[in-house]
């Protein structure tokens, strides 16, 4: 489906271009091919480049649940509402918020 991307994102692992944007790329490509474990992955390297990402700390939740790890959403998910509230980043606090409320109620 997207392995050319994959690959060629991941050729770029490691390299000067290597951070929190390739790495979300990353995990995005990932998720979209299903591989849930290998985005969780890219999605944590992502943070760790830069831990004020909210978008990734939302598709990383999105990531974990995919990959049936309820606490590691729901961590996610939190750590990113507090990432969004911190940058007024009200459409990405929304949108955990509204996740978040769902796995808690689920």
């Amino acid at each position: 489906m997207n392995t050319a991307l994959i690959d060629s994102l991941r050729a770029q692992c490691g390299g000067p271009r290597d951070g929190a944007l390739l790495r979300f790329s990353l995990g995005n490509a990932l998720l979209s091919a299903g591989d849930h474990v290998a985005a969780i992955e890219e999605f944590r390297q992502a943070v760790a480049f830069d831990q004020d990402y909210s978008a990734a700390w939302k598709l990383l939740g999105k990531a974990c649940l995919a990959a049936d790890d309820k606490t590691g959403a729901v961590d996610a998910w939190r750590r990113g509402i507090a990432v969004a509230q911190h940058r007024g980043d009200k459409q990405a606090e929304k949108e955990m918020t509204v996740f978040l409320r769902r796995i808690e109620q689920g």
